[in-house]
């Protein structure tokens, strides 16, 4: 293959390297190629601002970058992928209210958490939360919180300039008892990986980064709440590397009411697909859901940490996400050694039976003491 070839056809994109614009993740088949290119790329970037828009995918042998104005030159087609870097869309409904209330909240609660304390905290256990960052100076979440990694601008903190990423956090494993807010697994470690800008938007080459940052830097379990309609190889490629590296990712399955659908990339078989419920233990009427739901958790009216020290009440299969990735951190914190499938499977044969389920197959709730019980099992 010739890499110069690839990179003159790069250096037609319209884009600037700081523009969002049009993007798309150009995957090579062959390891070897992508060397080459990189080489290339090295050695003609500091004299061509296009270029500068180009981001390595290497946990893939892929790149990201601004979409050129013709197509993959015919040579190349049988040596590489190209698709459209998708955006990606948070899992949480419209801003509930901010409040007041303190303690533990109710879907920690529901969930049996508080039961599993004396046993596990999820003390040890490392969780990547691939969202908008999280608020450094919140008292709940001061003692839970490793550095992280802001994938928007490397040299900041992950400093989350929305509240999505603080309120999942905050479920996870905040720990103020006193004053603020205890989440599912109060002793494991938070690492905000900052890849959705504070209206709440990424791209799919922006989540891969971010698994890619989980993977190197050893996280047990990654959260994602977020979604989106299109299958992308390239995400999936990201979700196996980090499955075979013994990562499991926990994802939301959308907010769209949808029966029989559920979003990527909770739908990849690699993941925990998670849908909600609501107080009453019942599937909640904003959830996606079909038979590729691994578990439901409660996502209705989830009192979690938010911007500025406060509390804010929200719903979504985000919320119900982060008390599954919660849970499963408590049973790493009991279980070191657990791989994510049988993790997986623990969670999914533990599960409660839901109210009102007549479908045999159907998943079931959340359940910490159920889980931990069939962990002793094993």
């Amino acid at each position: 293959m010739d890499a110069s070839e690839i990179v003159e056809w790069l250096q037609d994109s319209p884009c600037s390297a700081h523009e969002r614009g049009q993007r798309g993740i150009l995957r090579f088949l062959n390891p070897g190629d992508y060397e080459k290119f990189l080489h290339e790329l090295r050695t003609n970037r500091p004299r061509c601002e296009s270029l500068k828009g180009v981001r390595q995918l290497g946990i893939i042998q892929a790149i990201s970058c601004p979409s050129p104005d013709r197509g993959l030159p015919f040579s190349l087609n049988s040596k590489m992928q190209w698709e459209e870097d998708t955006p990606v869309r948070m899992h949480a409904l419209s801003k509930g209210s901010l409040v007041t209330d303190k303690g533990i909240p109710w879907g920690v609660k529901h969930i049996q958490a508080p039961q599993a304390w004396s046993r596990t905290t999820g003390h040890g256990v490392k969780v990547g939360v691939i969202d908008t960052g999280v608020d450094f100076g919140h008292p709940d979440l001061r003692h839970s919180l490793g550095r992280g990694i802001n994938l928007l601008h490397r040299l900041a903190l992950p400093q989350d300039d929305n509240g999505h990423g603080t309120h999942i956090s905050g479920t996870i494993a905040a720990a103020n008892e006193l004053q603020g807010m205890i989440g599912v697994a109060p002793r494991a470690t938070i690492y905000p990986v900052k890849a959705f800008d504070y209206n709440g938007t990424a791209y799919v080459s922006d989540i891969i980064l971010g698994i890619e940052w989980c993977i190197r830097n050893q996280m047990n379990v990654v959260n994602m709440s977020f979604g989106m309609k299109t299958r992308s190889k390239s995400l999936l490629n990201a979700v196996n590397n980090a499955y075979r590296s013994g990562v499991l990712i926990v994802a939301s399955s959308g907010n769209d009411g949808s029966i029989g659908d559920i979003d990527y990339p909770a739908r990849y078989n690699q993941t925990i697909a998670v849908g909600a419920t609501t107080q009453q233990s019942r599937i909640a009427t904003f959830t996606n859901r079909s038979g590729l739901i691994d578990i439901y958790a409660p996502g209705e009216h989830v009192v979690s940490a938010w911007l500025r020290g406060k509390h804010r009440e929200m719903s979504g299969t985000s919320m119900a996400t982060s008390h599954v990735t919660g849970a499963v951190a408590l049973l790493l914190g009991l279980k070191p050694g657990l791989t994510p499938a049988q993790i997986k499977s623990i969670i999914k044969k533990s599960a409660k039976p839901l109210r009102n389920s007549k479908a045999p197959r159907m998943a079931g709730e959340l359940n910490v003491m159920r889980m931990i019980k069939a962990a002793d099992l094993l």
